[in-house]
């Protein structure tokens, strides 16, 4: 890698943007998945920042034992902290641990992408709601108990709601979608809103990301066996359901549904389609109408004409230039390049590069909070 380092180095050349690092990670055999949505993440600038704020402030605690949140943040500071602008990391801790975590993850076999930056947002939620409530525990029994006549009280034991935790995980991912549902005999809606840290979109031959999440909220009519049951009517009624953004998320993550079950084949398939991804996205269809806008900053792309083998990359914007991450390896590309990434417009094509996961940060000051 010393070469193409160096290669990357002379590239940028005064242009390197200062105190930032550009490492490729060393595959385990089957760990591209791994690789390549770690590399957007740590180019996923104000989640990289809060991670390595939590590692500087937790790094003391003796007893803290080892989980993902703590070997990721391990991981991202390491590779913060490296003397020379560009080489190779070994994330072998992050690997074990995960395997360790979960058995999904410790065969050789392909891996799904989404799959793991599913389970590892949730799991680093998990860790720190976990953290925040053990902190909290600590803070009730160092503060002097109540006199009560039969011990202290917990205000947690009589079933009281207690307010969900908002950590930075959340601050940075999470949206929320609101699924309206309109019964067409008394006209009453009934909305239930729901939180996601990606959305997954279904795709179609030569469509767009602005035409897939108008897909996602478009309006259905439930009828037939899939009536709904309206609450004002007491009983089923037809009924029209449609989903909307409620809450857009500071970094909204898109996945696209490139995998397949096909029912007569028996398996899943993989779907080249082109479906192109704008470097500018405007998000339209939300609750408040109010275009939100957003900027691509990272891709991870799935190499291959299976869903059960092949490989991922990751495309990454970084201080205004696109580098490409394939595992030990770290170049520059040109902005247009990422256009070869949407897909094929013939179902039988040599070119297997196509962009799976996409990462865009808001670019409203509103959604900093």
């Amino acid at each position: 890698m010393g070469a193409a380092g160096s290669k990357l180095e002379k590239a940028l050349g005064d242009q390197f943007p200062e105190g930032e690092r550009y490492f490729g990670l060393e595959n385990f055999g089957n760990t591209c998945y791994c690789n390549s949505v770690l590399q957007a993440l740590y180019f996923c600038v104000p989640f990289r920042e809060q991670l390595l704020e939590y590692y500087s402030s937790n790094k003391n605690v003796a007893d803290a034992e080892e989980n993902l949140l703590t070997c990721l943040a391990d991981l991202f500071t390491q590779i913060s902290s490296q003397k020379k602008k560009t080489g190779v990391i070994a994330p072998k801790r992050f690997v074990q641990r995960l395997k360790k975590q979960n058995e999904l993850f410790r065969s050789y076999m392909h891996q799904d992408a989404h799959e793991f930056l599913n389970f590892l947002l949730n799991e680093l939620v998990d860790i720190l709601e976990k953290e925040a409530q053990a902190a909290k525990n600590d803070a009730e029994t160092s503060s002097p108990p109540e006199k009560t006549a039969n011990g202290p009280k917990n205000p947690q034991a009589n079933g009281v709601q207690k307010e969900p935790l908002v950590t930075w995980v959340h601050k940075n991912f999470q949206g929320i979608l609101t699924n309206e549902t309109r019964c067409l005999r008394c006209e009453t809606v009934t909305a239930r809103d729901e939180t996601f840290f990606d959305l997954s979109l279904d795709i179609e031959q030569n469509s767009s990301i602005t035409s897939c999440l108008k897909n996602f909220s478009s309006t259905e009519t439930l009828n037939a066996e899939d009536k709904f049951f309206c609450d004002k009517c007491c009983s089923l009624q037809e009924a029209q359901k449609r989903m909307k953004i409620k809450k857009p998320p500071h970094i909204l993550v898109i996945h696209l549904k490139r995998f397949k079950y096909i029912e007569q084949l028996g398996r899943y398939k993989k779907l080249s389609y082109r479906v192109v991804f704008p470097l500018e996205l405007k998000l339209s269809n939300t609750v408040e109408d109010a275009d939100s806008e957003y900027s691509l900053f990272a891709v991870v792309v799935h190499v291959g004409s299976g869903p059960n083998h092949g490989h991922y990359v990751s495309l990454v914007k970084s201080h205004n230039h696109w580098l490409f991450f394939d595992d030990e390896n770290v170049e520059m590309i040109d902005e247009s390049a990422v256009q070869t990434f949407f897909g094929s417009a013939q179902e039988y094509s040599s070119n297997t590069d196509h962009g799976y996961i996409l990462f865009y940060e808001s670019l409203g000051a509103n959604n900093k909070s």
